[in-house]
């Protein structure tokens, strides 16, 4: 199990890590940059572990496995292996923990700060575990309602030419935040609460001229948020309430000469108490490889694009 079907786990992280691995029985033997077997080695140390315990292992847990070591050395200390335990959420339908430093790093924001940014490229689950963080704060009691909030911007295609109402219209949007409810608590369950008003699924525009207590409410797509959307949506945050608000910087949807306002608010407020952020990099991608290598053929397009720019000016 360990090994995979003609050893294609250890082809897959030989090719991750740049090691040659060798085995004959129970006896491994590694070779390569010293950093990098020590992280082959520790990896392979801890899959046994789980295989032992009867966890599964395919390609895609190992693909994450290597996502939370990257590169760099998998090890975990006993100090970072408590962190780990501590940050596992718990909701109703599963078990999540968060993979790698950042990502332990992101809930454990959530967790102790009243207002928190999540921002990244796609795919580094900044969406998925403020949502995971909500559920578990609604389950525990520790407040009364969700909100799920988008900008309703449109991303190359016009809301008009679509069918139904203004909710009908933006309910695509907000598909991605259904998903991982409905993962979370079960279809039924959603239904549920979002009929008894306990989670609110709605666009930024209704947000005006409320005041949110005891609320978690989480602000996705918020590269698409104008400055002045943004300073509305962080005065709407009451006594007892936790916000989260995940982007992209690099995928902005907003009319051209129209400032993002997360990227704007990034400068601003880092260092105002009780406010936290999380930037998230290429290397905490979790999805397909492919996502990885792609977000980063576009960042070295965009370098340089930029270096260009430079050098004509």
């Amino acid at each position: 199990m360990l090994c995979g079907q003609l050893d294609r786990h250890l082809r897959q992280i030989e090719q991750r890590l740049d090691v040659s691995i060798h085995n004959r029985g129970n006896q491994f033997t590694l070779s390569g940059p010293e950093e990098k077997v020590n992280s082959a080695r520790q990896l392979l140390t801890h899959l046994y572990a789980e295989v032992c315990q009867g966890v599964g292992l395919s390609p895609e847990s190992l693909h994450l496995q290597l996502q939370q070591s990257g590169l760099e050395s998998l090890a975990e200390t006993a100090e970072g292996a408590q962190v780990e335990a501590i940050q596992v959420i718990r909701t109703k339908r599963a078990s999540i923990k968060p993979r790698g430093a950042n990502q332990q790093s992101y809930v454990r924001t959530i967790k102790h700060n009243d207002i928190n940014f999540g921002i990244g490229p796609a795919g580094t689950g900044k969406t998925f575990l403020a949502v995971a963080c909500a559920v578990e704060a609604l389950l525990e009691e520790r407040v009364r309602r969700i909100l799920l909030v988008r900008p309703a911007v449109e991303a190359g295609e016009k809301l008009g030419f679509l069918p139904g109402d203004l909710s009908q219209k933006i309910d695509p949007y907000l598909r991605p935040l259904y998903d991982a409810l409905y993962e979370m608590l079960g279809f039924e369950t959603v239904n549920k609460y979002i009929e008894r008003n306990i989670i609110e699924v709605a666009p930024l525009a209704f947000m005006r001229g409320r005041t949110l207590n005891n609320s978690f409410i989480i602000l996705d797509e918020a590269q698409n948020t104008t400055r002045e959307q943004m300073k509305m949506f962080l005065t709407r945050i009451g006594f007892g309430s936790t916000a989260v608000v995940t982007g992209d910087a690099t995928q902005i949807d907003l009319p051209r000469g129209i400032p993002s306002g997360l990227t704007h608010v990034s400068k601003i407020l880092p260092d105002v108490e009780g406010i936290g952020f999380t930037w998230f990099g290429n290397k905490d991608v979790v999805r397909h490889p492919l996502v990885q290598r792609i977000v980063e053929a576009y960042d070295a397009h965009d370098d340089k694009a930029a270096t260009l720019e430079t050098q004509r000016r």
